[in-house]
């Protein structure tokens, strides 16, 4: 979440509703918790950006 500056940028790179409506560290990890194929893509992004950074 650091690295895009927040629940909003974070929300335009994975348009998931616990992003961009209402969100919250408590709400949004227990979405995350229930919710596989939200988690997944998370994590892809997470994966994605620790691989950026290795390259620079």
């Amino acid at each position: 979440m650091d690295y895009y500056d927040g629940f909003e940028a974070l929300g335009e790179q994975i348009n998931i509703r616990c992003f961009t409506h209402d969100p919250s560290v408590k709400s949004s990890l227990k979405f995350l918790r229930q919710t596989p194929w939200a988690r997944e893509k998370v994590e892809s992004l997470y994966l994605y950006i620790q691989q950026q950074k290795s390259e620079e």
